[in-house]
Order: C-alpha cells, then structure tokens, then sequence
C-alpha cells in the first residue's frame, strides 16, 4: 500500500472533492457512463439519498477513490471507484470494509464483462472477482441493461447480524 494516502469520511462533497470525483469517474468507469459536465455529475449526486462518502486521498490533497453508501428504493446500495494507480494495493477492501461496519446489508452494480472501452481507449475490466473475494453475492438473475450500462445486481449480507 502506499504510505502517503489516506481514507477520510465525508458527509458532504466540496465544489474541489465534486470535481475531483468528476475527473476520477471520467477517468476510471467505461466512457459510455461518464458524465459531461459537473452539473450533469452534481444531479446524479443530487438522487443519492442519505449518501456519506469515503474519500482516498494523498498527500497533496487529491482524491484518488471515492466509496459512498446512499438509499434507494428502501435498500442501501454502495458505488465505489479508485483511480488506477490506487489499485491493487488493499485501498479497494479496505474501503469496502469500512462501507460494511456500519451496515446491514450493501447492493451495487457492477459490469460483469470486459468490452467497454475507458476514455483513453483501454478496456474497461470487470470487478467482479474483487467483489467475490469481498464477499459479496452475485445476483445473476438481476440485471441492468440500459443503453450505458449493462450490469449484474450484487449484495453483500452481514453474517454477524
């Protein structure tokens, strides 16, 4: 891991974390979902009830992952993302398990296939071995498809509950 980042909590985003944000989903998550403009990604914030925020940030300031657990449809759903050089060093988990101290029960969509192409042009590649390995239960039955996104439904249930 590296030593010089750090994971805050945040109830609310900054005009800088929001643009930050913006950049890093851009960036990170298949083009075809990115958003075009900070009023476009301030809505999508906006629909997020009851949202609370994990920000991975380093040493100058800069949000390299975001993790937020917010309400919909009388369940709890998480979104989750780390920008690629905060990858594969535990950043990911660790949010994760921060995001399940507080929690019941969390629900995501994640992509569970490997064509769709990121903003600079390299595929985009499923998480779903990372979220297998986290605990979470894949819902094969339960799919989103729309013209941005094609998405498989995931939970993860607190066994000590």
């Amino acid at each position: 891991m590296q030593a010089d980042l750090d994971i805050i909590i945040k109830n609310s985003l900054s005009q800088t974390d929001k643009e930050q944000l913006l950049e890093l989903w851009n960036t990170e998550y298949p083009s075809k979902f990115s958003f075009g403009t900070i009023a476009d990604f301030e809505h999508y914030l906006q629909k997020l009830a009851n949202a609370n925020s994990l920000l991975l940030i380093n040493s100058q300031n800069m949000v390299l992952g975001w993790a937020s657990t917010f309400d919909r449809d009388s369940e709890k759903w998480f979104v989750i993302t780390l920008n690629k050089t905060a990858q594969g060093q535990g950043w990911g988990r660790k949010m994760i398990d921060i995001l399940k101290q507080n929690e019941p029960v969390l629900n995501g969509w994640v992509v569970d296939h490997n064509y769709d192409e990121k903003a600079d042009g390299s595929m985009y590649l499923s998480p779903v071995q990372f979220y297998k390995k986290c605990g979470f239960q894949i819902l094969s039955q339960q799919r989103l498809e729309k013209d941005q996104i094609s998405a498989v439904k995931i939970k993860w249930i607190n066994s000590q509950i």
